[in-house]
Parts: structure tokens; sequence; C-alpha cells
């Protein structure tokens, strides 16, 4: 089980991967279902459909800057029109810039739409994460805990643990902060997220 020390570093292997693969997303579901034909006319489809929408999301997104809203409004346009991964990432990336500017209902619009638009577990993980963080900064500690229940997955559990801690924390549960730390602290996370959650616990006291 790969463990994340971070959801960033997962973002950007999910972008490549998606940007790498892309044409080959489709293929398990039509696999036993399609006659041989029809097959071969959708997966054709299917790849320059892929194909293009990975170009223009790369397009977009490496184009996008605060500063220019035209930009934003076009990866907003990319995203509502894309029901898939791509436009799940680019929600992703939208939202961040609107966190970044403090407009927090925009960032959990996007977020929120982003997880419908994706069946990847990973991707899912991180847009639920980015999600309870946001959640959390609007002093929503309940719904946060609540959006991190739905974050499936061994590998994210120091991460859960992390921000549930600080959830607890934040409506004066301090032995429940300390026993969502003390489990984190216990996961196979990496060292320096395992010292983080060590001294949080340390602060307690």
């Amino acid at each position: 089980m790969e463990v994340y020390s971070n959801e960033n570093e997962q973002v950007d292997a999910l972008r490549q991967f998606f940007a790498n693969n892309g044409k080959f997303l489709a293929v398990g579901v039509i696999i036993g279902i399609a006659a041989l034909g029809g097959w071969r006319f959708w997966s054709s489809h299917q790849e320059g459909t892929d194909k293009a929408a990975s170009a223009e999301y790369q397009q977009l997104t490496s184009a996008m800057q605060a500063d220019k809203p035209q930009t934003l409004d076009a990866v907003a346009k990319f995203a509502s029109e894309n029901n898939n991964t791509y436009g799940a990432l680019a929600s992703l990336d939208l939202a961040k810039q609107y966190v970044e500017a403090n407009q927090l209902d925009k960032a959990i619009a996007l977020l929120q739409s982003g997880l419908k638009d994706t069946k990847d577990a990973n991707l899912q993980a991180v847009i639920n994460l980015r999600l309870a963080r946001i959640q959390l900064q609007q002093s929503q500690a309940d719904a946060a805990l609540s959006t991190l229940n739905n974050v499936k997955g061994d590998g994210w559990t120091a991460i859960v643990a992390d921000i549930r801690g600080e959830a607890l924390l934040s409506k004066g549960d301090k032995q429940g902060a300390r026993d969502a730390w003390s489990k984190g602290a216990e996961s196979q996370a990496s060292p320096a997220l395992k010292q983080m959650l060590q001294m949080k616990m340390n602060n307690l006291s």
C-alpha cells in the first residue's frame, strides 16, 4: 500500500497518469459487452475524445493565472463541460486558485462538482481532503468530519488523522484530537508527518 505524505504529491501523480494513459481509461468498461464492430468504432472515437480532453486540459490549466480572469473562466467552462476525470482535475486546479483568493464558497462548489465527475478512488480522496480543509477553514468542523469519512484507503490514514484532529480540537475535544493524531502517528506515515503529529500531541499537554 502506497502511503502519501500529502495530497499535492498524489495530484501530480494522477495528473501525469491521466495525461499519459487517457486513451486506455474506458477500455475495461466496454470489454465483454460490445460486439467487435461496435467496440472498434467506440474505441477509436473514445481514444480521440480522451486525447482531445487531455490536451485541452493541459493547455488551459498551464495558462491559468489568478490575475487573468479570462483564464479562470476558460478552466471553469472546461470543467462544466467535461463530466470525466479531466473535468475533475480542472475543478481541483481551479478550486486552488479560489482558495488563494479567499473565495472559499466557489472552491467548495467546484470540489463537490469534481467529486461527481470521477470514479478514481485516489482522486476522490484528494478532492475530499481538500474539501475538508476548506470546510474547517470556514469553521464547519462537523461538515469536515463528515467529508473525511468519505476518504478511503489506508494510504491516507495519517493525513485524515491530521485534519480530523484539527476539526475535533476546534470543537473543544482535546482528547478526541489526541486520539486522532495518535492513530495517525502510529500508521505507516512518513517520518516528517509522524513528527508533526507528535508535536501537535505534545502541544496539547
